[in-house]
């Protein structure tokens, strides 16, 4: 696949609609500067916008792909796959948010206990002072497991350890 190819041509698209970026960014609600970047060929949508996006210009998935327009009809099983495995992918972000979500929520409260805690003063006794030291530990063990998740090492440590286990067995 050609990004640059694929970019070029959601670019036509757009023009044939008679768009601007910026309308179609709000169409899509998403930035006029990630539209900028898919006509570049800096990057590509997700799978789900890609779907959203053939279904508003009313080409084939599998022409947005390739960056032109077919003659021959895609299969339409083949079409529904991607759509199913798209939808999939998408449960699979919320769920992921959820997650992530409920950990930020332990960790604000965790460090609002600790905060608490540490202005009653009453973290000099032995064992309020562990438990501020345990709610403080907590606090920046999700605080480091959400940086590691925003910035993708979560997902190759997750690789990497599925080789490793693949390899043992």
């Amino acid at each position: 696949m050609d990004q640059k190819k694929t970019g070029a041509f959601l670019k036509e698209l757009r023009k044939e609609k008679k768009l601007t970026q910026e309308q179609l960014a709000e169409i899509l609600q998403v930035s006029n500067r990630t539209v900028s970047r898919w006509e570049n060929g800096a990057n590509l949508p997700d799978l789900d916008l890609l779907i959203q996006i053939a279904d508003y210009y009313e080409v084939e998935l599998g022409e947005l792909l390739d960056g032109e327009r077919r003659e021959q009809v895609v299969d339409k099983e083949l079409e529904n796959t991607v759509r199913k495995v798209a939808d999939y992918s998408n449960e699979e972000k919320k769920k992921l948010a959820r997650r992530m979500c409920v950990l930020m929520v332990a960790g604000v409260a965790a460090f609002t206990a600790y905060l608490v805690l540490d202005a009653m003063g009453i973290t000099e006794h032995a064992v309020w002072g562990k438990v501020a030291d345990t709610a403080l530990g907590f606090a920046y063990g999700i605080m480091l497991v959400g940086v590691l998740y925003i910035s993708g090492h979560l997902r190759k440590w997750k690789a990497v350890k599925r080789r490793l286990m693949k390899n043992l067995s």
